[in-house]
């Protein structure tokens, strides 16, 4: 267990380190220095240089804060582990923090990238941890192919600002944002989201996220919950004065962001393995994120991202508890009653859920009110959409609250390994991210509740200033208007949760094979099966059983024919007699 100590006190120093350059840039505002330079000619040069801001100050706390918090976790969740792999798992940890960290850091698209691809790199390798499972290597290898879809957008979007620009700083493609035509910065700003789309799990490249559960729980929570899948909204917040003007990119964006919300939410709902529930809910919840972007509401998605990066881990980290006690059963149909057992999950857990559903004055309200409210502001129609995506993530989380701890137990309890609640290590993340879910949000209260509200957009405000100046005012709604529909929306909530524990007690857990369109996720993983993945193959055994072995082997083996035979023929001309 002594790498696991050494992994999790690496990650614990450079919380402390981030705490120490958020305080400095609190104090004086961003800072860049650069280490040396990766390529320097006459037309081009890429600095290897690190910028802390206040959008990426942010990024470090979150992405160490609740890495040590998971690293801890992952201490007492892996203890069965053989000591080698016990080690290996927290080397590709600490890799993968050490990756995010450079992808938050980089000062330009360059070091982003490489950043983007080590995290690339550490989720194949933590989703296949259990290497032995062959189901595990093919969803590691879907996540990372899929991943490389979407790289091959942010590669080209770099070649583009390289070819125009000369330049791949953030500082450089700012100032140079006046070069660029619109057909330019349409075409920059749709291959950036090409990669967030595939980072960040948007339709059409989202089925690589539910299948990435295949690996430890502490790795869903930190990987695909908490930090890698919002590097994609990192990269538009980095960049967002080209999506502001690029109005059709935004557009693009919003829409996409939306139906991806509603589109995984509504699988969601029928799905019962939990952590396949908490994996669709994060598909739907990056959607939220995007809807906010690209209506304009930079801080609103930044704001979702640390709200989500809360209570997202802590549902995750409940879930790992849920399954830590009853022995690695992931079917929530053979759950419940697990409240009595688990206190202290079962409390935790809850908080999540209630954050996530957006109760106030818990976190995910303030957030996902913003993003809204801004939606509203762009569009009636996004809001009234994106209210709907509100009521299924209150009632499948709800639904999956109480099947796995309310009601009868429906389990074979084993007198020999009775459930029992985690272990200390593993509930000190719990209540700490607990406490943050219910108090992450207070930094984001809108002006129109409390006056000189909204730190967080006070903060972040020179990040998004130069979009903010040219994003065209809209009628403020007054205040009471306001409250009605924040009040609206959280009355339906509530009906929505209460119908949620009453439709799932009532729900019949047997053991039949799913039906229907949710519990089939749409049937698109089929789809992509039968329209790209059968091809592909079909082509390949074409080649493989007719090209190669009549075409090619039948020119190389009928040369050597033909020589034979002609020096047959030829020897008949030569009688031996000079």
């Amino acid at each position: 267990s002594m790498s696991g100590w050494i992994g999790t006190g690496a990650v614990f120093l450079s919380f402390l380190v981030s705490c120490f350059l958020f305080g400095k840039v609190v104090e004086n505002g961003g800072s860049t220095d650069t280490l040396f330079y990766l390529i320097k000619t006459t037309d081009l040069s890429i600095p290897f240089a690190f910028q802390v801001d206040q959008l990426s100050g942010l990024f470090l706390l979150i992405i160490t804060g609740i890495g040590t918090l998971i690293h801890l976790y992952s201490i007492s969740y892996m203890h069965e582990e053989a000591p080698h792999h016990f080690a290996r798992y927290f080397a590709y940890l600490n890799l993968f923090v050490f990756s995010m960290l450079l992808l938050v850091m980089g000062s330009g698209f360059v070091i982003m990238f490489i950043g983007w691809e080590g995290v690339g790199l550490c989720s194949y390798l933590l989703i296949g941890y259990w290497f032995s499972n062959p189901n595990y290597n093919y969803a590691a290898r879907k996540a990372f192919v899929m991943n490389r879809i979407g790289d091959l957008g942010f590669l080209l979007a770099i070649f583009w600002i390289i070819s125009k620009l000369g330049t791949t700083e953030y500082a450089g493609v700012i100032e140079g944002v006046a070069q660029l035509s619109s057909t330019d910065l349409t075409a920059i700003t749709l291959l950036l989201f090409v990669g967030a789309m595939g980072k960040s799990a948007q339709i059409p490249l989202y089925t690589w996220l539910p299948d990435a559960m295949a690996g430890p729980t502490p790795v869903s929570a930190l990987i695909h919950a908490a930090t890698m899948v919002t590097a994609g909204i990192y990269m538009i917040a980095r960049t967002n004065l080209l999506y502001t003007m690029a109005p059709f990119t935004q557009g693009v964006v919003a829409i996409t962001g939306l139906l991806t919300a509603l589109f995984a939410a509504s699988i969601a709902l029928k799905q019962n393995d939990i952590k396949k529930v908490l994996a669709y809910s994060t598909v739907s919840q990056l959607g939220y994120m995007f809807l906010g972007l690209g209506v304009g509401a930079y801080t609103g998605a930044v704001f979702h991202v640390m709200t989500h990066a809360f209570f997202k881990a802590l549902l995750f980290l409940g879930a790992g508890s849920v399954i830590h006690a009853m022995h690695h059963e992931q079917d929530i149909r053979k759950m419940g009653g697990l409240r009595k057992h688990l206190p202290v999950t079962h409390l935790t857990f809850l908080i999540g859920c209630l954050a996530i559903a957006g109760i106030p004055p818990l976190s995910g309200f303030f957030s996902k009110d913003e993003i809204l409210a801004a939606a509203f502001h762009a569009n009636p129609v996004y809001y009234v959409l994106g209210l709907g995506g509100a009521l299924m993530t209150a009632f499948y989380m709800f639904r999956l609250y109480t099947l796995t701890f309310l009601g009868e137990a429906r389990y074979h309890s084993d007198p020999a390994h009775p459930v029992h609640e985690s272990p200390a290590p593993m509930l000190l993340p719990l209540v700490v991210l607990a406490i943050l879910s219910v108090a992450g949000g207070w930094i984001g209260i809108p002006e129109w509740m409390l006056s000189g509200g909204h730190r967080l957009e006070h903060f972040l405000a020179p990040i998004f200033a130069a979009s903010g100046a040219l994003a065209h005012e809209h009628a403020h709604l007054s205040v009471a208007q306001e409250w009605g529909m924040v009040g609206g929306a959280t009355v339906a909530i509530v009906v929505v949760i209460l119908l949620a524990i009453r439709s799932a007690g009532r729900e019949k857990t047997d053991d039949q094979p799913a039906s229907g369109l949710l519990a089939n996720k749409w049937y698109v993983d089929e789809l992509y099966d039968f329209a790209i993945v059968q091809p592909i193959r079909a082509f390949a055994d074409l080649l493989k059983n007719v090209l190669e072995k009549n075409v090619i082997d039948g020119c190389v083996n009928g040369i050597g024919r033909l020589i034979h035979y002609g020096s047959r023929q030829m020897r008949l001309v030569q009688s031996g007699q000079v």
